[in-house]
Order: structure tokens, then sequence, then C-alpha cells
């Protein structure tokens, strides 16, 4: 499998032998796009190297388990085999976002700038050091407390600035979001796995948005040759095609979507890892893979000119650093006056998660 790197068991970690089976079981179904069989053929060959199950509980329970938990059910299109159910899919999306919201949560916070003054309208669950200025109503009084007696002790007891924390807030603000996956060839090529993270991210993020902020909007584009839409039930089992990258047909779908939205504020994030190589005139294809093709380019440019001056902003993260990439996204981003970042597979969800939550704070 591309790209996927195991270690050793390392016996005593938390949890039964089923959620440690059940961790490596969902991400072997996104690598596997959600077969069931190849995933647990997979995780069988993974048990005899590292010795995941034990004589007492072995594969075969944590199969009979699976079912009778309702994780997988009989594939009606199958005489033998299972398919992912729905209580699977909701899984994957809340270990998606648990992975990638985890890793927020280690990083510096109170850096997020925003053009508004004053405190925002809603109590996020994350929570930062003091700094000057911080409104006094948005500190965090038990855990502040807490930290003074860690510091000081209980009979020299003191609460100084150091010990405060604050809860972050946010501008309670509607966004509509398109979310552009490219799933063009180049996502696999060159032994490199580029498909799985873009959905674990599309999965937390679609997550975050149903559970957090259930007034926002969320609509998901994959392109290549051509593009279209898909549900949020569906990420899981996103493959890549053989096709080039037709820039240009998702945004004309991104922006038809949000036409739709009458929401006033709205936005499309795109994960990409080539420039565009394809258009489409009537119903055949002009395809240039080699360089940057300017019939190709102009059509990209003009689109994200007519989302600039339709107040739709364009993310742009790209997880590839082709030459030819680099210049084409530098003129993108000029043309719709976005923003572009240059992110590692595992920096991705970060940058999305980080992002999204700055919009929102913006848009108040």
């Amino acid at each position: 499998m591309i790209g996927w790197q195991f270690t050793a068991y390392v016996p005593g970690e938390e949890g039964s032998i089923f959620d440690r089976l059940l961790k490596i079981f969902q991400e072997l179904i996104l690598y596997t796009s959600g077969d069931v069989s190849e995933a647990l053929s997979w995780l069988t060959e993974l048990d005899k190297q590292y010795k995941l199950t034990s004589p007492e509980y072995g594969m075969a329970d944590f199969i009979q388990d699976l079912i009778d938990q309702g994780y997988i059910r009989p594939d009606e299109t199958q005489s033998a085999g299972f398919s992912p159910s729905s209580k699977l899919e909701i899984a994957l999306r809340q270990k998606a976002l648990e992975d990638t919201f985890g890793q927020l949560k280690k990083s510096t916070r109170g850096k997020h700038n925003t053009k508004f003054g004053g405190k925002g309208d809603e109590f996020t669950s994350d929570r930062r050091p003091y700094e000057f200025g911080d409104s006094l109503e948005h500190i965090a009084m038990s855990e502040s407390i807490r930290n003074a007696q860690i510091n000081n002790g209980i009979e020299q007891f003191q609460l100084t600035q150091e010990d405060l924390e604050v809860r972050e807030t946010f501008y309670q603000s509607q966004m509509s979001t398109v979310l552009m996956i490219d799933i063009s060839h180049s996502m696999i090529l060159y032994g490199e796995d580029r498909i799985t993270p873009a959905k674990k991210v599309a999965m937390a993020l679609s997550e975050l948005i149903t559970t957090r902020y259930p007034k926002d909007t969320l609509d998901i584009i994959v392109f290549g040759n051509d593009a279209w839409q898909i549900e949020i039930k569906d990420l899981p089992y996103l493959q890549v095609g053989p096709y080039h990258t037709n820039t240009v047909a998702g945004l004309e779908l991104a922006m038809d979507l949000l036409r739709r939205r009458r929401n006033p504020n709205k936005q499309i994030f795109m994960i990409t890892d080539g420039k565009p190589t394809c258009i489409k005139r009537g119903k055949k294809y002009y395809k240039n893979a080699f360089g940057l093709d300017r019939k190709i380019v102009n059509r990209t440019l003009n689109l994200a000119t007519q989302c600039r001056k339709m107040d739709i902003p364009i993310t742009t993260f790209m997880i590839a650093r082709d030459p030819y990439l680099v210049q084409f996204v530098d003129q993108f981003t000029k043309a719709n006056s976005g923003k572009a970042f240059y992110s590692s597979l595992q920096g991705l969800g970060e940058f999305i998660f980080l992002d999204y939550k700055n919009n929102k704070r913006k848009k108040g």
C-alpha cells in the first residue's frame, strides 16, 4: 500500500484489543476506499507480523464484533462479503475530526487576528494563555485557579497573570463553503498517496461544520476531467481516476452551488497537487499536461476573477511544489485576491481548520 507505514505493537496501550483493532481497521477502510474484505485482509497480515490479537481474542472474534456492533453489514451485491455501515461512516468522520483537531489543540493559540473589536458571540471549547487586552469576561476561572494551585501551592496561594487562561470565542456568522478535491491521477503518482489525507481532512471538516457550526453549509466537489458533487457519506469511498485536472469545471460547479446559497458569506477551499491540464469544449476535451497551457490557464484565471467580483475568496491548498504549479497558483491567487498554502500532507488538516476558523471570525 502506498505511503502506509506501521510500527511494532507496544503492549500496555489503553483500550481493549477490539478498540485498537478498530482504529487500524478504520484507517485501512480509507486506504481501500471502503473495501471491507481488502481491509480485513491487510489487518490479518498486520496481525501476523505485529501480534495485534491474543490467544483469547483473534481476528474471527473481531470480525464478529464488527458485525454485532453494526460497523459492517452483509453486502447485497456479493454472495459473501461485507460493506461499511452508516455507523462506520459516522465513526470515520468522528475519528478524522479527533485526529485533526487534536493536533490543533497542541498548537499555540491567540494569533488568529480579526478586523472586528470587542468580544465574540459564542464560546468555543478552546483555551489559551491570557494576553494583555483580553476581556476579563473570557477568563476560564476554574482552569486559572487550578493553574495557580499547581504553580504556587495552596498554602501560599496567589493568582498571577501567568496562571490565567481565557476561552476562545468566534463571531457567530453563517458561512457557505465549497470544498473542491482533486482526484486526478497525479494524486497517487510517484509512490505518494495524496488522496487519503485529502479524504480524511474533508471528513474532519464536514464533521466540524455539521456538529459545531450547524448553521453553516458545506458542499463537496471532486474534479478530474469533469467535476461533480458528492455527499458527505461518499467521502470514505473516493478514488483517484485516470483523469487530467479540469479546475475550470470544478470552479464553475462551485460558483453555481454558491449562487444558490442566500448566505452572503461564501468561500471556496481547493485541495490540489497539480496545475490545470484540461478544459471542455462542447462535448470534447482539450488536454495538455506539459507546462502551462495558456488556453487552459486563461480560462481558469478568468473564473478566479469572476469569483473575486462575486466576493467569493478561494483558498488553495497545494500538496506539491512543482515549479509550474507554483507559477500557476501565484497567478491564480492574485486574480482572486485569495490565499494559498503550501502544505505537507501531515499539515493539511491544520491549515484548513485554522483558515476556516479565521474566516468565521472575519465574516462577523
